[in-house]
């Protein structure tokens, strides 16, 4: 990117903000599209910020909410020329969870639960290739690769020496059992989480198989937190066509609680270390 400008992250606000004017006026989105002849889908994702926001866009809704204040017609109309420029991920083409990248790259701390592989933000260049090729077999070798070069930049947020994502991941013992791969390739995985869980900012835990049913069972999610307070906290949830994004306070809520409640049941930081060490050492023999 030619700016720090994030467009992930301004569509998210100026949507807020939008959201914010309308509540003040006291109309429903319903009643917002049927003054401005659009569907009622095109406002709520106008709002939620999973749509490109035009100039013109700003100016017809600024004009339904009667907002008199120039000013704030023309911070609006910035934030939407901005929210239209394109982040670092936008270079290797059509990405299928864009929006997750944007969101990652302007978070302060992500919280994940893998129940059956390493995090993204934690794998070696081999693993990623093994995994992607696995889980896409159709995918050509050219974009495989183009994939790998996505998520090895996507590190660089918990390799940076100043203001790194503070990351904090329960892995599922079962991440570690699972040979992607090769077993020379998951030996320089975990090698690589062992170490990588020593840095200050990264915290790394394992859920044991004998804790049974708990709380993450369903499946893996993220929850991402951002250090301006404008920007609400995301629950992240990973599809085969398509993501979830959850915002509303009380979902956060809950996912936060359930998170919780997986680090409880999870072995400590020096236990999980040790587990992921020895299952190192066990796949060198």
């Amino acid at each position: 990117m030619a700016s720090n400008v994030n467009p992930t992250v301004r569509r998210r606000r100026l949507g807020q903000e939008l959201r914010r004017l309308r509540e003040l006026k006291g109309m429903t989105a319903e009643e917002v599209a049927e003054r401005l002849l659009v569907s009622q889908s095109k406002i709520s994702r106008l709002e939620n910020g999973r749509r490109s926001i035009s100039q013109r866009d700003v100016r017809d809704l600024c004009g339904v909410y009667e907002v008199a204040d120039q000013r704030i017609v023309d911070s609006l109309m910035q934030m939407a020329k901005d929210s239209r420029q394109q982040g670092w991920w936008h270079a290797f083409g059509d990405i299928p969870y864009s929006v997750y990248i944007g969101l990652e790259t302007d978070a302060e701390s992500l919280r994940t639960y893998e129940p059956q592989i390493i995090t993204g933000l934690l794998q070696t260049r081999s693993y990623a290739e093994a995994l992607i090729q696995g889980a896409l077999p159709e995918t050509s070798v050219a974009d495989i690769e183009k994939r790998v070069q996505v998520r090895i930049r996507r590190q660089e947020r918990v390799t940076a020496e100043t203001n790194p994502l503070r990351l904090w991941v329960v892995l599922d013992e079962a991440a570690l059992h699972r040979v992607v791969g090769s077993r020379q390739v998951m030996r320089e995985q975990l090698e690589h989480v062992a170490e990588m869980s020593q840095l200050p900012h990264i915290t790394v835990q394992v859920l044991p198989f004998d804790v049974g049913a708990h709380p993450g069972i369903n499946g893996q999610y993220s929850i991402l937190e951002f250090a301006d307070a404008a920007d609400s906290s995301v629950v992240y949830l990973e599809g085969v066509t398509s993501d979830l994004y959850l915002e509303k306070a009380q979902d956060v809520q809950k996912y936060t609680v359930m998170y919780e409640h997986l680090r409880a049941q999870a072995l400590n930081v020096d236990q999980s270390r040790q587990l992921i060490e020895d299952m190192a050492k066990a796949y060198a023999r």
